[in-house]
């Protein structure tokens, strides 16, 4: 079959398409046919080294597609079923082996390209809004990257449960994007001081919960504008890790914390993944959620598709087409 490999470290160009055995379900897994696969900053963290790995390795943990072989002793899936993962490794290839546990069935109302684009942005967008910080009727919180893919559906999730949503986008058309999905307040970076503009639309330290994907270029002001206890969530790296700070600078800045979660950690049980999963297929299905791709690539240009999303080129969720 056709694969994505990485033999060592280094930048987009490392990704090789190669021609590899196919996979054999062991016990307690599954082999599906990779309908497509989700492009996220973690496979670019693990490609650059940010993230170690083991070399070789096929990138890519998020996918949707159509079981083609069952393992042992597996009663509760069968061969033709509509499946999709987030935690997977090796989803760049036309097949992959997927352990049952990591598995969560795509209903009927939902398209494989649908349920691919929402597995691991979407439950990060849900845990974050849910969870790290619960949103509620009042809330004020601040989204980096709102254009993106976890920021598109972050929003939407927090208007929903009735916040005030202050995004940034790097673009007047990315900002228009983030306005369609319903930020209240959308400030361009690339045009204006995202901290200055906040403060003169709110006051002085306005924000709840600051939700950063962003982290290097963006951590430093965000702290500034929380409010007293106010939390920073940094989930992210995509202008690069942010800076070691003085902690007692979360006490200058008025007792606020910080955390840096991982969705892994809150999706750690087949309950947990399920539950999150099945809120977004049905509100997807429902049309309560809209979930934008912006491009759908073919597995041989996968480097291209890193180039556009570290070069900040991309909106909603880009899918890597096996």
């Amino acid at each position: 079959m056709r694969a994505i490999v990485i033999e060592s470290t280094g930048g987009p160009e490392v990704l090789r398409l190669s021609e590899i055995e196919d996979p054999k379900p062991g016990p307690g897994d599954v082999v599906v046919e990779v309908a497509a696969a989700g492009l996220n900053f973690i496979d670019t963290y693990q490609r650059s080294g940010l993230y170690p790995m083991e070399f070789p390795f096929t990138p890519g943990l998020e996918g949707a597609g159509v079981i083609l072989a069952v393992g042992e002793g597996i009663g509760e899936w069968a061969i033709g079923d509509r499946v999709a993962w987030s935690s997977s490794l090796g989803t760049y290839a036309q097949q992959v082996a997927v352990p049952v546990d990591q598995l969560v069935a795509v209903p009927e109302g939902v398209d494989l390209d649908i349920a691919a684009a929402v597995m691991l942005q979407g439950m990060t967008a849900h845990y974050l809004a849910f969870d790290t910080f619960p949103l509620v009727e009042g809330s004020v919180c601040l989204i980096h990257a709102a254009a993106g893919g976890v920021g598109l559906l972050l929003t939407q999730m927090a208007k929903r449960l009735g916040a005030t949503v202050f995004a940034t986008a790097g673009s007047a058309a990315k900002a228009e994007v983030a306005r369609q999905a319903g930020a209240d307040h959308v400030i361009n970076y690339s045009e204006e001081d995202f901290a200055k503009a906040i403060v003169a639309i709110a006051g002085e330290r306005p924000i709840e919960v600051v939700y950063d994907g962003v982290g290097l270029a963006t951590l430093t002001k965000g702290l500034g504008l929380l409010t007293k206890r106010g939390l920073m969530v940094t989930f992210g790296n995509a202008s690069g890790p942010p800076d070691p700070f003085d902690l007692l600078d979360l006490m200058r800045h008025g007792s606020i914390y910080i955390t840096r979660p991982s969705l892994f950690d809150y999706i750690a049980t087949p309950a947990q993944l399920q539950a999150r999963a099945g809120d977004l297929f049905s509100w997807i299905a429902g049309g309560l959620l809209d979930v934008r791709i912006g491009a759908r690539i073919d597995l041989k240009d996968a480097a291209d598709a890193h180039r556009a999303l570290e070069g900040r080129q991309t909106t909603g969720k880009i899918l890597i087409i096996p």
